[in-house]
């Protein structure tokens, strides 16, 4: 990125955000500390207002604007496919927020890229799986948590538990949601448990502010995420399938945690970092009769006792049907 280009893009995010940090625009565009340096006092020196608060970043002084921003054709298409995204996987309200604010950007778009997003409106589409049978309902109540959030306001919510799908009522105070295997959750510290829990919002069936404000200053969303990651112990799973099989496994693959595959004679080498054997153990009997196991033994073994309970079940069967 030339220079010229960068100093527009640098004043763009100080126009859409309350506080840019220097190391955030190094970070961004790939530069160090003093080029941006340089470049926020040539913003300066060409009089764009801004305001440098010593310890916490940049920020454009209250009150001033810029003529609308022109998009060339790629952002224009960029913006068209998000649209179609927040469609397929968010609720009714949140998808028409954002085609309210997307109507708002074509509205000063030049009209070049208006009939380019006209013209490819009608082919980018997003179809959902036909393995997955899960339809979002009306209401994931993402706009209320994100009101909640920006508020720092407690939520009283009323959520199904999924594993013994019990009737809950929960104080919590949000600190983020995020999305992940076809749902959206909410993440927050729970008021009952004095921890941080997270909620899949498809079960949330009631969700309202209790009028009190969040008792203390929560980490990053990222945070949160992060900790996820590390309560699972990741297990090493490696099989040996027949090439031509490989096809059928599709997207499900991924969610057994694989990592790669590798040609092995006539047959594919295939490696999992697993969370869970007992649910691989289950995945494999699929395809059973067409693989090995190399390793770990745990779960060759977890395998063998799922295949002699379903053969002893079948057996009965037999005897009860002569």
């Amino acid at each position: 990125m030339n220079r010229i280009d960068r100093l527009a893009a640098i004043l763009i995010q100080l126009q859409s955000r309350p506080l840019v940090k220097a190391q955030d625009l190094a970070t961004r565009f790939s530069i160090s500390l003093r080029t941006v340096y340089r470049d926020v006092r040539a913003l300066e020196e060409a009089g764009v207002p801004v305001i440098g608060e010593a310890g916490t970043g940049y920020r454009l002084m209250d009150g001033y604007k810029l003529p609308p921003i022109m998009f060339n054709g790629d952002e224009a298409s960029a913006l068209l496919t998000a649209a179609k995204l927040m469609q397929s996987l968010s609720d009714a309200p949140t998808s028409n927020h954002y085609h309210s604010a997307l109507d708002k950007i074509r509205a000063v778009l030049r009209l070049t890229e208006k009939h380019h997003i006209a013209g490819i409106d009608e082919h980018v589409a997003v179809v959902p799986h036909p393995s997955f049978a899960y339809r979002p309902p009306a209401e994931l109540h993402l706009s209320k948590i994100l009101q909640a959030i920006a508020s720092t306001a407690v939520l009283q919510i009323s959520y199904v538990s999924i594993g013994k799908n019990e009737h809950l009522q929960r104080k919590v105070e949000p600190i983020g949601i995020y999305y992940q295997g076809s749902h959206w959750y909410l993440a927050a510290y729970c008021h009952l448990r004095n921890d941080y829990r997270n909620f899949r919002t498809d079960k949330i069936s009631r969700l309202e502010p209790t009028g009190d404000k969040m008792t203390k200053t929560h980490p990053p969303l990222q945070d949160f995420l992060n900790r996820l990651t590390e309560k699972r112990e990741l297990q090493k799973v490696v099989i040996e399938v027949k090439r031509e099989i490989v096809k059928y496994f599709g997207e499900q693959k991924y969610y057994q945690g694989f990592v790669k595959e590798e040609a092995h004679r006539d047959r594919v080498r295939m490696t999992f970092l697993s969370a869970s054997l007992t649910g691989f153990a289950r995945w494999f009997l699929l395809f059973g009769d067409e693989a090995v196991i190399l390793e770990p033994l745990e779960l060759k073994e977890m395998v063998a006792a799922l295949a002699e309970k379903i053969l002893k079940k079948l057996e009965r069967s037999a005897t009860l049907l002569t």
